[in-house]
């Protein structure tokens, strides 16, 4: 089932996508809430100025960018890297998470206790940490909780070249827990 989007004024109700996941997922990287372009094509990360598939594949050593968008998944999959949001729904006007209001959470702890071989939780960006940290609690002591510069175009403050030094902990987690 596609994301929802409910009108409510000038402001739109809008839902996050499945988890892309499977039982070999170690790493979870967990973004906040898809942005306009994202949902307006259903797909994860699909703004162009978006530097999320950048960022995992230098981390990688794989161009994901160029890749078709089942292709990108897979690849993710293969290295044993799953997807998903933070927040299960919000009022939002644009893409900012600034502007996110009445947000419902969705279920990190269940998810991430029904995936066997989980070993790390990244979150791309602030408000994912914070927002993932608090609903994980305890549960969290259980995985390595990193937290990532935000891959979005509107977190600027941080060159390009520093967030990939930073995003590059994936390179490590994956051969390490493989």
């Amino acid at each position: 089932m596609g994301p929802a989007r409910l009108s409510t004024g000038a402001v739109t109700r809008k839902s996050s996508f499945a988890p892309i996941i499977d039982d070999r997922v170690r790493l979870l990287i967990l973004g906040s809430l898809p942005g306009e372009e994202s949902l307006r094509q259903a797909q994860y990360y699909a703004h162009p100025q978006n530097r999320f598939w950048d960022l995992v594949g230098a981390a990688l050593g794989v161009e994901l960018r160029e890749r078709d968008y089942t292709d990108r998944l897979a690849i993710l999959l293969h290295h044993n890297i799953g997807l998903w949001d933070v927040i299960a729904d919000a009022h939002r006007s644009g893409s900012l998470d600034s502007a996110i209001r009445d947000a419902r959470e969705n279920d990190l702890r269940a998810l991430a206790t029904s995936l066997p071989a989980l070993s790390a939780i990244a979150f791309n960006g602030k408000k994912s940490a914070k927002t993932g940290r608090k609903q994980l609690g305890d549960a969290g002591d259980a995985y390595r909780l990193i937290d990532l510069p935000s891959s979005s175009p509107a977190y600027a403050a941080m060159p390009f070249e520093e967030k990939c030094a930073r995003w590059s902990v994936i390179a490590h987690i994956v051969r390490t827990t493989r």
